[in-house]
């Protein structure tokens, strides 16, 4: 019973998950992504920040400890000088004094100088941890950068695809029809261009109805000069009585 509950649960939440990417609007997912893409950097760069500040703080110590080390070395050469000097000088008290008194900064030293072999390993080590967490963050930044390039670059994208989109809509609007009684786009495309056609037809049948009337004219207009230029002719060789053409009524043609 309790792998079908959690069989259930992982689909139900694989659904959820799917509905909500389905619906979700990419550009604001894009902002999620280069918003949790920074915040991971964030932690990263504190993260290195506090290594970086560990190694600085071993160097501080192991440089404070060298100092002491020296300090110590000079104050413990001192102490055998001075015991040297009352050695000479015979008076026993002193070299006694400058003895104990070296013995005791030599095992001050051993200490210190144990202290400084531990901070030198603790400082190498710390520094490589340091460069690791530079190169992190200097790769991560790179990264980074890459993300918000291709955010940009998606972002263009996406309007791109909202404008066609957009354009496919309208232009389905625009091929759709409205009602029953309403044409299409096409429908309406074809009617325009028939009317056009039946217009075009008549125009040019009036302009072959012109042309003819035109040529008819000069025809008629050719045969009257050509009567004219014979009857020149007859009057020239005294045929003009003679032969001329009768008409009904008996009359000659002028």
């Amino acid at each position: 019973m309790f792998k079908l509950a959690k069989k259930w649960w992982k689909y139900l939440t694989a659904k959820l998950t799917g509905k909500f990417n389905e619906n979700a609007d990419p550009k604001v997912q894009l902002e999620q992504a280069i918003a949790e893409a920074r915040e991971q950097h964030k932690r990263l760069k504190d993260q290195a920040t506090a290594v970086i500040a560990g190694q600085k703080q071993a160097e501080i110590r192991l440089n404070g400890k060298m100092s002491e080390l020296e300090k110590l070395t000079a104050n413990a050469r001192q102490a055998l000088m001075m015991a040297a000097d009352a050695e000479k000088a015979g008076d026993a008290d002193k070299v006694t004094k400058y003895t104990s008194a070296a013995e005791s900064i030599a095992g001050q030293l051993i200490q210190i100088e144990k202290d400084v072999e531990s901070l030198k390993s603790m400082v190498l080590e710390s520094t490589e941890a340091a460069d690791q967490a530079k190169a992190a963050v200097s790769q991560n930044s790179r990264l980074l950068q890459q993300k918000i390039a291709e955010k940009s670059k998606l972002v263009s994208q996406l309007e791109q695809a909202k404008m066609q989109e957009e354009m496919n809509s309208a232009m389905e609007q625009l091929n759709e029809t409205v009602g029953d009684d309403v044409p299409t786009l096409h429908e309406v495309e074809e009617k325009i261009q028939a009317r056009y056609a039946k217009a075009k037809a008549s125009s040019e049948l009036q302009e072959t109805s012109v042309e003819a009337s035109v040529l008819e004219i000069e025809q008629a207009t050719a045969n009257v000069e050509a009567q004219s230029r014979l009857s020149e002719l007859r009057a020239e060789l005294g045929l003009d009585g003679a032969s001329a053409p009768q008409v009904e009524g008996g009359e000659t043609p002028a």
